[in-house]
């Protein structure tokens, strides 16, 4: 199924789509990607919010262009991977029987999945503004994510669907 798809189908219901992405077999490549894709697309959110401030500010836009790809695109795949290898050893502390793929899949996904919600966050950061709204959206993307990410986790190291 196409990502797309899966993306949507991940609304409905996160643990059959985690559940089916890890029967078509352990693929590092596939969650590498994952993971990359959520973090291209985290920087390219970014990118309404770094102008509204440079405009602002009359801060140099390259440079904060420079400091976001940085931080998103280098830094937080490999903070990702820690937090997934920390899930794991914390779910085997709970009896889980999964793998530390199933664990970096989960995250990785639900990163993915969530993406049209970080991309909205991004368009309010940069045409409102901090306010109400943007801590609604933002709210919002915490809320999913973290269902997404649970429901996948749940599925990957015990292998229940919620």
């Amino acid at each position: 199924m196409a990502v797309t798809r899966d993306i949507v189908a991940t609304y409905r219901g996160p643990g059959r789509v985690v559940a089916r992405l890890l029967a078509m077999g352990q693929r590092e490549d596939r969650a590498l990607a994952f993971v990359m894709g959520f973090c291209v697309i985290a920087f390219v959110a970014q990118m309404p919010a770094l102008a509204r401030q440079a405009h602002l500010t009359g801060e140099d836009l390259d440079m904060l262009m420079g400091g976001a790809l940085l931080g998103t695109v280098l830094i937080l795949p490999l903070v990702l991977y820690v937090i997934a290898g920390l899930t794991h050893v914390l779910a085997r502390l709970f009896r889980a029987r999964g793998t530390g793929y199933g664990a970096r899949l989960a995250l990785f996904w639900a990163g993915l999945a969530s993406s049209p919600l970080i991309l909205l966050n991004g368009l309010v950061a940069g045409f409102i503004g901090p306010g109400p709204a943007l801590s609604l959206v933002g709210f919002i993307w915490l809320l999913i994510f973290a269902w997404f990410w649970l429901a996948g986790l749940r599925q990957a190291e015990w292998g229940q669907n919620p």
